[in-house]
């Protein structure tokens, strides 16, 4: 019994230390995640940092957020605009939530340097009525874009092909307006699967424009000739006039025999 209880007094020491050890590093990390949280967020460490900055009356995306971040929760905010790699270090990122914003445009590159790890992106509810064509190149996350005033013509065709939509909300992106009336209210997704192509409707619009653009051109120039003629032919008419109205040669010639025999 002696030996058993010396053998577990030393074993003590050692396990005591280890837990103080992680106990340390625990506190480190929480400790250097709050330190990198920015003032007007709320950090977690849960296997990588969630950043919660949602209805904190923020205009832009927060600065200096920790490069750890695994998820970004922005919801219900004021932000307008998202800039070109506006979330260029944040390898980690996995979700991303921006909805209930008031975002009028997403710039292309805006998700550089995430595009790879991102799996969540939700801009649903916000003001967005375009999208560049590249502005989710390269990017694997389902997007949520519901409940925003898309405008529904070829620019945002060519961009939902780039992009995995969620299919929970696919059917609330709906075409506030559009290039034919007839499509407002519309989802855009039954509206292309029922083989409505909107940059056939880009292109006969061109069409129409340059078709009426150049008979309006050549209206000026026929109206330019008929008047040009016109002209010319009053001019002659009024040259013949004056012509006729000269005496002629023969009488002048019969007037200068009578006046040479009656000398």
């Amino acid at each position: 019994m002696g030996v058993s209880q010396r053998r577990s007094s030393s074993l003590k020491p050692p396990i005591c230390g280890s837990l103080f050890s992680v106990g340390i590093l625990w506190l480190l990390s929480v400790t250097t995640a709050a330190r990198a949280c920015p003032k007007v967020c709320h950090c977690t460490d849960r296997n990588g940092i969630v950043v919660q900055c949602t209805s904190r009356n923020l205009e832009n995306i927060p600065q200096n957020l920790p490069k750890e971040t695994v998820v970004l929760l922005l919801s219900s905010n004021r932000i307008k605009h998202i800039p070109k790699e506006a979330f260029l270090d944040l390898h980690r990122l996995r979700e991303l939530d921006l909805s209930h914003n008031a975002i009028e445009n997403v710039e292309v590159s805006a998700f550089q340097g995430i595009s790879e790890g991102l799996r969540t992106l939700d801009l649903s509810n916000n003001h967005l009525s375009s999208l560049p064509k590249d502005t989710f190149s390269k990017l694997h996350a389902r997007i949520r874009l519901s409940h925003n005033p898309w405008h529904c013509e070829c620019s945002l065709q060519e961009a939902l092909r780039e992009l995995r939509l969620d299919p929970e909300t696919a059917n609330e992106v709906s075409c506030y307006t559009a290039v034919q009336e007839e499509y407002v209210g519309q989802p855009v997704i039954q509206v292309l699967d029922s083989g409505i192509n909107f940059c056939n409707f880009h292109h006969k619009t061109t069409d129409v424009a340059m078709f009426v653009a150049m008979f309006c051109w050549f209206s000026m120039v026929t109206a330019y000739i008929i008047y040009y003629i016109k002209h010319n032919q009053e001019d002659t008419r009024r040259h013949m006039e004056y012509l006729k109205s000269l005496p002629s040669t023969s009488h002048i010639s019969k007037d200068y025999d009578t006046a040479s025999s009656v000398f």
